[in-house]
């Protein structure tokens, strides 16, 4: 039988599955009903200094080769979500799943104070979002420029000490692989790729785009080409483990994935196509690929198509 333990860096899934940032990452239990149902991690919903509304209404459209969404990181501040992810965390565990938080910033001073909040209750993993696509009054992503990239890097990382870190990449940049390298020499100790890619969707008929924001993130289907793209050219320039995200729905979307360098997949649309049950299902579906296949564990396979 095939062994699908996930060996993240230091850290040990039961398999290769977590839960994205954003998807019933609001309250600490719907993170565990989402590690009930079997995932290997569960990640928390990004939080900032300060608490944020986000974005009006409508904020998501499932517009028939994916979703489109502009929530606008809606969460109630670092100290409150300490909290909750404290709870959280403990459930988690009971349930045979890690539990990974999520921050995001405006500015390095924030990046630094919020860093340092959330890795107060000593979560397992902290992912950086340097690459939401739908803040534009926060001005250029920190992903779009090696160097600020690398500098929230550093920041991050000396506000947590020994905590893993994760920093979450951009699809939308010309040179990915390049980001993830100075990301890497920053000590970054796992990557997140990728983010949401930057879309519109208009009403023709309203005359309008059909989000209030205008542009949000697309997600799903569309993503996963864009998405496999992306984790190869960073398996390609990095050596640190890559959460690969972006359009995996089912157990042969995450051995793509994984063929294309990624150690861990991210799931995040599948929860809306398939139910939270999505995570009860993919481990079986991936394992009967590997036994299929003749694969004998995750790293027989891990950048195949390379």
């Amino acid at each position: 039988m095939a062994d699908i333990t996930c060996k993240l860096g230091g850290l040990t899934l039961r398999n290769p599955f977590v839960l994205a940032s954003g998807i019933m990452g609001t309250s600490e239990n719907l993170l565990q009903r989402a590690a009930h149902q079997g995932c290997g991690a569960v990640t928390a919903k990004s939080c900032g200094l300060e608490e944020r509304a986000g974005h009006a209404n409508p904020t998501v459209l499932d517009w028939g080769y994916g979703l489109i969404n502009a929530i606008g990181l809606t969460n109630p501040g670092a100290p409150a979500m300490a909290g909750y992810l404290a709870r959280a965390k403990v459930k988690v565990h009971q349930e045979g799943a890690l539990l990974f938080a999520s921050i995001f910033a405006k500015t390095m001073d924030e990046f630094g104070a919020t860093a340092e909040i959330i890795a107060a209750i000593n979560p397992d993993m902290l992912e950086v979002d340097i690459s939401c696509p739908n803040v534009g009054e926060y001005g250029i992503p920190f992903a779009a420029r090696a160097e600020t990239a690398a500098r929230v890097t550093e920041v991050v990382k000396k506000a947590v000490g020994d905590l893993p870190v994760a920093i979450k990449l951009a699809p939308n940049v010309a040179d990915i692989g390049g980001v993830a390298k100075v990301v890497e020499k920053a000590g970054a100790d796992f990557i997140t790729a990728v983010n949401a890619m930057p879309g519109m969707i208009i009403d023709a008929r309203a005359g309008r785009a059909v989000l209030t924001n205008g542009v949000g993130g697309i997600s799903g289907y569309a993503l996963k080409p864009i998405a496999l793209r992306c984790v190869a050219e960073i398996a390609r320039s990095v050596s640190i483990p890559i959460i690969g995200v972006g359009g995996i729905t089912t157990g042969i979307d995450a051995v793509e994935m994984i063929m294309a360098g990624a150690t861990a997949v991210g799931v995040g649309s599948a929860v809306y196509y398939r139910g939270v049950e999505v995570f009860k299902a993919l481990p079986g579906e991936l394992a009967m690929f590997m036994n299929e296949e003749g694969y004998a564990d995750l790293a027989s396979m891990r950048g195949k198509a390379l």
